[in-house]
């Protein structure tokens, strides 16, 4: 089909604008975490799909880790198997711990590395078990409260938190022109099997790799101000801020804790972008607007 001169024009604008982004990123490691909305979405998880393969195809190197809790909660469901939370952490027993390995080193992971495959890129699959990617030590929670005398240790199980992670498998995949897709499981030194989140997951791979970019999918705008406006173009020094003067709180509070964490950790920038969109991976990449929330210790506001 043909396009008309408008038409025309504007994919041409498209492509000159994201020239200087490719360039500057040619050879970068960029980490993504992809969860939510964009997961169980057909049409967003096909979207990100190509996303990645065209990040891979102009020269880039992307890493996908991903969640996958709503599919973990409807296999549970359907095994009666009863799961509790414990600040927002999911309680994960043995036999809740092989349906979690079950679900996210088996049909999540295949599901994203055959969407990319049939996109045209080349996926690799690996859990943080795999030539011990992700070493992992159990996650210690501790409850206070007023009625309490002293902090409350709560034991929820196989849910831990990354030690150490070993690059050498993820560096395997990449000098093959491969693009790694890696489940958020990590192996204790007694070999246990741990359950941890995708987005720490992702903020100490960026770390440890000293990506260019942390991206994490969520299934919000991005940070939000007390008016309720998208805050962007921030510092780690605003961000510690805005934690201090309480606009951010709550759930969002570990998601910027380890994107902030990343970036004064060497990440170039960390990104909070908004899921629901079609290609968002490819706006915040590629464009110059960008989409959701920059973090960096870059001062000029405009620098992606």
């Amino acid at each position: 089909m043909s396009l008309d001169r408008e038409a025309a024009l504007n994919v041409a604008q498209v492509l000159t604008e994201a020239l200087p982004y490719i360039q500057r990123f040619i050879g970068k490691t960029i980490v993504v975490k992809f969860g939510g909305n964009a997961m169980v979405d057909p049409v967003l998880h096909d979207s990100f799909a190509r996303d990645v393969v065209l990040m891979k195809l102009v020269g880039m190197n992307p890493v996908v880790v991903h969640g996958g809790g709503p599919q973990i909660g409807s296999l549970l469901k359907k095994l009666n198997i009863h799961t509790e939370f414990v600040d927002g952490m999911r309680v994960t027993d043995a036999e809740t711990m092989d349906v979690v390995e079950m679900v996210l080193g088996g049909s999540v992971n295949k599901e994203i590395v055959a969407s990319i495959n049939r996109n045209g890129g080349r996926a690799i699959g690996v859990t943080g078990k795999d030539g011990n990617l992700i070493r992992a030590k159990k996650l210690q929670v501790t409850r206070h409260g007023p009625e309490l005398e002293v902090p409350e240790i709560i034991d929820i199980g196989h849910v831990g938190e990354v030690e150490q992670i070993d690059t050498a498998v993820i560096n395997v995949i990449i000098d093959s022109d491969f693009i790694p897709v890696i489940a958020p499981i990590g192996v204790g030194e007694d070999g246990s099997t741990y359950n941890i989140n995708a987005d720490l997951v992702a903020g100490k791979l960026a770390q440890v790799m000293q990506a260019e970019k942390l991206m994490l999918l969520t299934n919000v705008a991005g940070l939000l101000d007390k008016e309720g406006d998208i805050l962007t173009g921030l510092t780690t020094s605003q961000v510690d801020g805005l934690i201090a003067d309480g606009t951010i709180s709550g759930g969002m509070l570990p998601k910027i804790g380890c994107a902030l964490d990343a970036v004064k950790s060497g990440v170039a920038s960390a990104h909070i972008i908004d899921g629901r969109m079609p290609h968002a991976v490819l706006l915040e990449t590629f464009t110059d607007e960008g989409m959701g929330t920059l973090i960096s210790n870059k001062r000029i506001q405009s620098e992606k």
